[in-house]
């Protein structure tokens, strides 16, 4: 019988991405959900039954420890952007991933592999970045040997970095950009992909990760590049850290307020934290190299996915070709 893998939030932006290569190894892949009929999707990623959807709260024992019951690996891609509901930093990033280690060390499970992020620091000024490095401290106490991946930003055809940005210059005429000096090091998506299923397979040595792609740009940058990809001219506007702090409270105060029924995915205080710091592979980290993965640059993907937002979306370059021919 073929292997089991379980992946905790598998129909996520990056869990499909492992869920879709684990299923070309030929292993049998268990997707673990809050809503398993929103999952359906997965099924596809390989023959009839090989892909499964299941229910699971990373919150409760019984239902992290029923999904992993008979796995032989385990990948954890439960993470949160900002809190919402019962959806807290503390209880999914923290106590979460410390909850799927120490059960999958008493299930006796072979290999684990915990995705994180370069901003989990104990000392970080957000509590996304202390509860990532919280549950990083949870996994190695209950499983020394697990494969721990800290991707910076992610960007592919699901992303809600460029999308949200291209989403934005449809409409708006102006570009805010929060720490527009701030410096990412996006990494594609797949490439991610790529690096668990070595962790799960076994291909890579137990340790931590920063996965990076081959550029490093500014947050500034980064939206120049956006633009020229959507084909659209607008004002790249800096917001400085303490108007942007001063709006996202005011966006959390909303929130609170109406208790989560206009909840914040804008701008919240501890994105704005996290803003303050470079989002980049260390100089002595181990890396995608160090798993004998070539990173995918930005140049090649962001129009596979982007062309949508230009102007004359998928007929700009039939347009272009017009142009030159009535120059000719």
């Amino acid at each position: 019988m073929s292997k089991l893998v379980t992946i905790y939030g598998g129909s996520g932006f990056v869990g499909r991405y492992i869920a879709r290569r684990m299923a070309q190894e030929g292993w049998r892949v268990r997707v673990a959900v809050r809503r398993p009929n929103e999952a359906l999707f997965v099924k596809p990623y390989g023959v009839v039954g090989q892909v499964e959807p299941v229910f699971c709260n990373i919150r409760d024992d019984a239902s992290v420890r029923a999904v992993m019951h008979g796995a032989d690996a385990v990948v954890n891609c439960v993470g949160i952007l900002a809190e919402s509901g019962k959806n807290r930093f503390q209880s999914v990033q923290a106590e979460g991933a410390a909850r799927v280690a120490r059960i999958a060390a008493a299930e006796g499970v072979q290999t684990l592999v915990q995705l994180s992020a370069i901003g989990a620091d104990a000392q970080s000024p957000s509590a996304y970045g202390r509860t990532k490095a919280a549950g990083e401290a949870a996994v190695r106490e209950a499983f020394p040997r697990a494969v721990i991946l800290r991707p910076s930003v992610i960007f592919g055809p699901e992303d809600d970095f460029f999308n949200r940005f291209a989403q934005m210059t449809r409409f708006s005429p102006v570009l805010p950009v929060v720490g527009g000096a701030t410096k990412f090091q996006p990494v594609f998506v797949d490439d991610v992909a790529q690096a668990a299923v070595a962790g799960v397979l076994g291909r890579a040595a137990p340790g931590t990760y920063e996965l990076g792609g081959p550029d490093v740009e500014t947050f500034r940058d980064l939206m120049k590049m956006l633009l020229r990809v959507v084909e659209r001219r607008k004002l790249i506007v800096n917001v400085p850290f303490w108007v942007a702090n001063l709006i996202g409270g005011a966006l959390d105060l909303v929130q609170t307020a109406t208790f989560g029924l206009l909840a914040n995915k804008t701008l919240t205080r501890d994105q704005v934290r996290n803003l303050r710091r470079d989002n980049i592979v260390a100089p002595d980290a181990k890396g995608l190299a160090d798993l004998g993965i070539s990173p995918t640059a930005m140049e090649a993907v962001l129009p596979e996915y982007l062309w949508s937002f230009r102007p004359s979306g998928q007929y700009a370059s039939i347009k272009a070709s017009a142009r030159n021919l009535r120059k000719t």
